[in-house]
Order: structure tokens, then sequence, then C-alpha cells
């Protein structure tokens, strides 16, 4: 089993910064993927970056060049820059066994990130 505990969430004006951090704990040897989700108010949960043990990242395109996923051993980040008040949502940090979270995959309880002036 692992558990995932995001930090890093709150309240920031549009065009500023915000980093958060999801540290896992327990079977962190397990662990091949981890990623960010993020959940807007009526919409479907999406993927925007995911970080494989190999240290490559992959971003979806609403937040390539303005978000980085970085890993140290067994704590993800997401350094989000640039923000836009159509990026809040709550944030989700997932951790899986295999590439792209198929098969035994864990989730974090979410951190909310609100983008208003």
């Amino acid at each position: 089993q692992v558990q995932l505990v995001e930090s890093g969430g709150g309240l920031v004006q549009p065009g500023g910064s915000l980093t958060l951090s999801c540290a896992a704990s327990g079977s962190v040897f397990s662990l091949h993927a981890m990623g960010w989700y993020r959940q807007a108010p009526g919409k479907a949960r999406e993927l925007i970056a995911h970080i494989a043990n190999s240290g490559n990242p992959n971003y979806a395109d609403s937040v390539k060049g303005r978000f980085t996923v970085s890993r140290v051993e067994n704590t993800v980040y997401l350094q989000m820059n640039s923000l836009k008040p159509e990026d809040a949502a709550v944030y989700y940090c997932r951790g899986g066994e295999r590439p792209l979270f198929v098969g035994t995959n864990y989730w974090g309880q979410g951190t909310q990130v609100t983008v208003s002036s």
C-alpha cells in the first residue's frame, strides 16, 4: 500500500505561481509513475502532468510551458506558473505501479487551488 499526501494549494492571483507537493509513504518502491490530475466543478478529472521513475515528464497541452512536474525520491512536485482563472480546481496526486497508472494505483486526498484577483 502507498499513501499520498498533497500540500501547497491555496489562493493565488492570475499570473501568479504556486508549487504543489505530494509525498508518498508506504510501499514506495513499487511506484513507477507519479503525476497530477485536476478537477474543476462540473468537469471531469483530467491528467495534466506525470513523470515516470526514469524522470521523463509529460504534460497536457493546457499546461505545457507553464507547469513543471518533478520528482525527488518519494515526493512529486508541480510548479505552476502564469496561473489562469481556468486553472482553478482541486488538484490530485496519483501514483501507479505501471506506466500511465495502469493496474494498481493510488490517489491523494486533493488540494484546492483557487486563482482569483
